[in-house]
Order: structure tokens, then sequence, then C-alpha cells
């Protein structure tokens, strides 16, 4: 048993090794939806669901300005990310696959939309943020911290069934 239990160790830390940032950048591209994980001022975890863009090594988030997102994350700065990313392909239209997901702790700043008139970054926002709410609403910039965790990224289907297997870590740069 304890030789089983070995060569699964052995195994998953070469996984860690095989999920590079640069992947997990990119998986991170080419998705567009992030759980973002808040605490209100009085202490109270939240979540919400966002639609995002990615510029840089940053990802943008438009909110309304009143948004329970903007303030609290105004007045706290640090925020957890959960980002989904499908797996599967015509093959989840059969079998229930989870998505894979990848993870990190961020450190996240509103910033006012209408400041980020005609620099680059308002151009790829510009297909978050309708025109008529321009003025209404702020930019949460998120800026990963740490290790992103990741489950099923980089490896085959049939490894995440199996946790120890699916897991990985990559370095924030």
């Amino acid at each position: 048993m304890s030789t089983l239990l070995g060569r699964s160790q052995v195994r998953a830390q070469q996984n860690v090794a095989a999920v590079t940032c640069h992947r997990v950048w990119d998986e991170l591209s080419r998705a567009s939806f992030a759980v973002i994980g808040y605490v209100t001022p009085a202490g109270q975890p939240r979540s919400s669901g966002v639609v995002y863009t990615v510029v840089g090594r940053r990802m943008y988030v438009v909110v309304a300005a009143d948004s329970w997102k903007a303030r609290h994350i105004r007045t706290g700065g640090q925020v957890a990310v959960t980002v989904p990313v499908r797996r599967g392909g015509i093959m989840s239209l059969l079998v229930p696959i989870p998505p894979a997901t990848i993870s990190f702790h961020a450190r996240a700043g509103v910033r006012v939309a209408d400041s980020l008139a005609g620099s680059p970054l308002a151009a790829r926002l510009g297909k978050l943020i309708p025109a008529e709410r321009l003025n209404s609403s702020v930019v949460i910039e998120i800026v990963p911290q740490g290790e992103f965790v990741t489950y099923g990224v980089g490896v085959p289907l049939t490894r995440m069934r199996h946790p120890a297997l699916a897991r990985g870590r990559a370095k924030v740069t």
C-alpha cells in the first residue's frame, strides 16, 4: 500500500511541475467568467460572479459604482478568485464533466471607469461597458499574488477523477 501512495505522490509532484504560469495565464485569457470572493466591512464573506478581461498580467472587471462588489472591494482590497475552465468538448454533452479550475489570492483596486478613456485598456473594456453606463461604472483591477492553484489544468480528463493527479500549482509571475 505504501508503494502505491508513494507512486501517486510522485505523479502528483510531476503534475505540479507541469503547470506553468504561462499556461495559467493562457487559460485565464481564454476564459471570461470568474467568481470573486471578498469580505464585507462587517467581516462577512461574500462571493460574486463576474465577467472579466485580461490585459497583461492583470484581470479587469467592470461593475456598477454603487454595487456591493465595488463598495466592499474598495474597503478591503484583498480577494480570492476562482475561474472555471471549460473542458471536455463534445464529450461534455454526453458525460457530466466538471470544469477545471484556477484559483488564486489577489490584490484588487477600484478605478473610475471614465478615467480610462483613450487608454489601451479602454478598448478592451469597451466590450464590458455599454457606453451609456460608462459614467456610472467602476473598473476593478485584480493583480494575482502568490501561487495559482489549479485543478484539472493541463491534465487528461481521466486524471480529474484523482485529486492527487489533477492538482497543480504555479508561482504567479
